[in-house]
């Protein structure tokens, strides 16, 4: 049976109304409107439930938070269609991902058209890596220094900032007659790990791994991968993809240090195009 209960207007709520003077505060009831009804009591709606956020880990710099949580980087340099028409060197571009292809950090080389024509791979550069929200979180500089290993006074060097200005490490190359080899430093020039390559760069139809190792040489800690890409891009194109892995607990800076590592070592043995070696 339906309801049939009052169907006149709804009875009034009193509504207060508060007006504050110098030394007297009163309340007085509003005003009524007989001919209207009365608006439902206003309720707060309840406080959104926030994600909590962790902060920035103790001596990490901005924007490489990220890197404390994982233990491999893939880095894909992507293909200059100018560069394979007219064979000249074109600024360098890099994707930075992690394990399962979600992208990380965007690299970019900042140069002049001269220096990279003069100088091929063994120009001098700045490569600039942002993060997904546009920052830069990394800022990689190399000064131009003698390629032959006949100069070991000449030996490459790479310069590691984060923020950009601030360095937090660098990449040295030693001298050796036969292995390129490399001493990762943190940001007071102190040794941390050995990089050490294989003494043939051969690149057919394989993967070229660099060692990362321990100061003694005794354990391998990680490795710097140049992963094999197919004959079509080997072949035609100096774009190279490399797989960096290392240890979770490794120090956030030296992590960093080690990506820009592997943006050396590209450009030392993998930048020069397949026909200039033949």
């Amino acid at each position: 049976m339906a309801y049939q209960g009052n169907t006149g207007p709804l009875p009034q709520v009193p509504v207060y109304y508060i007006e504050t003077q110098s030394g007297h505060n009163a309340v007085y009831p509003a005003p009524v409107n007989h001919g209207s009804v009365a608006p439902p009591p206003y309720t707060l709606p309840p406080a959104p439930m926030l994600i909590p956020t962790t902060g920035r880990p103790a001596g990490c710099p901005p924007g490489l938070e990220y890197l404390t949580q994982i233990d491999q980087l893939l880095v894909h340099q992507r293909v200059e269609l100018a560069e394979m028409v007219i064979g000249w060197e074109m600024n360098n571009a890099y994707t930075v991902k992690n394990s399962i292809g979600q992208q990380v950090f965007v690299a970019t080389e900042e140069n002049d058209i001269f220096t990279m024509q003069a100088c091929g791979p063994a120009r001098p550069f700045t490569i600039h890596l942002h993060d997904n929200m546009g920052q830069e979180v990394l800022t990689l500089t190399r000064p131009l220094r003698c390629s032959l290993c006949c100069f070991p006074c000449c030996l490459q060097e790479l310069e590691v900032q984060s923020p950009p200005g601030n360095p937090i490490g660098y990449v040295e190359q030693n001298w050796h007659p036969v292995l390129p080899k490399f001493t990762v430093l943190n940001e007071k020039r102190m040794p941390q790990l050995i990089v050490k390559g294989p003494c043939c760069d051969c690149r057919c139809m394989s993967d070229v791994i660099f060692e990362v190792m321990s100061l003694d040489e005794a354990t391998v800690v990680g490795h710097i991968r140049k992963q094999w890409s197919g004959f079509i891009q080997e072949g035609f194109t100096d774009a190279d993809n490399f797989g960096i892995s290392f240890p979770m607990d490794l120090d956030v800076k030296i992590k960093a240090v080690m990506l820009g590592a592997c943006f050396l070592i590209d450009f030392m043995f993998f930048e020069t195009k397949p026909q200039h070696n033949e």
